[in-house]
């Protein structure tokens, strides 16, 4: 692991060596990356429209014909909350009230009553053979996993961090649908706060991703090393415009 997280440093530090970056193209690439985090956390999800379907949903404000519309609504709905985290990255803490405006964000197209807030319903998570939370233990777990967040900033590297509230967001599943998202975004976020850029898991590792997250229940050490993997990928790419 220390391999790993030193050679995200070597790239983070050859990404800064770039900076300041021209505000166009730095728009240009937060675009980029944009589309790239909407279409592949979606995709990771059931979601059917591809990439380019994406960027034109985004771009263009075309509809893809013979797409579902919730699929639309989705793409529109991250790409709105990924635009949100560039504003709460100004911040170098995560508060709940942050968590529910991702999602709300996110979700609120496709079902205006539940989003951005916790479900009140027992939930399972297919293929899991774990349990989820009832509904009536959810306020205290995400009020106790912000401080859990706060504290492990502290005392470990900011990659883990982000792998670790991710997963233990996902292991609350608080919301009737997009937690997965919600998840990856969050990640991203505290990502973004310490100046590191994302990480975008593709749809080809998704098998990966999924099995490394079950077994993170007993043992997260895989699962933090596959994020770190993820991000070293984008990093490289982000090198790749850069160049």
């Amino acid at each position: 692991m220390k391999d790993i997280l030193n050679e995200i440093e070597s790239l983070q530090k050859e990404i800064n060596s770039f900076k300041p970056i021209k505000d166009k193209f730095l728009k240009q690439i937060k675009e980029y990356f944009k589309i790239g985090l909407t279409y592949t956390s979606n995709a990771l999800e059931g979601n059917s429209l591809t990439e380019t379907e994406t960027k034109i949903v985004l771009e263009e404000g075309i509809t893809i014909g013979g797409k579902p519309l919730k699929d639309h609504l989705e793409a529109i709905g991250h790409a709105e909350a990924f635009d949100f985290l560039y504003t709460l990255a100004k911040n170098k803490n995560v508060s709940e009230e942050d968590i529910k405006k991702i999602h709300k964000l996110f979700y609120f197209r496709i079902d205006e009553k539940n989003a951005g807030k916790y479900r009140k319903n027992k939930a399972i998570i297919t293929g899991s053979k774990y349990s989820l939370p009832k509904p009536e233990e959810l306020s205290d777990l995400m009020k106790n996993l912000i401080p859990e967040i706060e504290k492990l900033r502290k005392d470990k590297h900011i990659v883990e961090v982000a792998a670790i509230a991710h997963k233990e967001f996902v292991f609350i599943h608080p919301f009737v649908d997009g937690n997965g998202r919600t998840a990856r975004l969050l990640m991203n976020l505290i990502l973004l706060q310490e100046n590191y850029n994302i990480a975008i898991i593709p749809m080809i590792m998704r098998q990966e991703y999924i099995s490394s997250l079950e077994k993170a229940h007993v043992n997260d050490k895989d699962f933090i090393y596959f994020i770190a993997r993820m991000l070293r990928e984008t990093q490289k790419d982000y090198l790749r415009l850069l160049k």
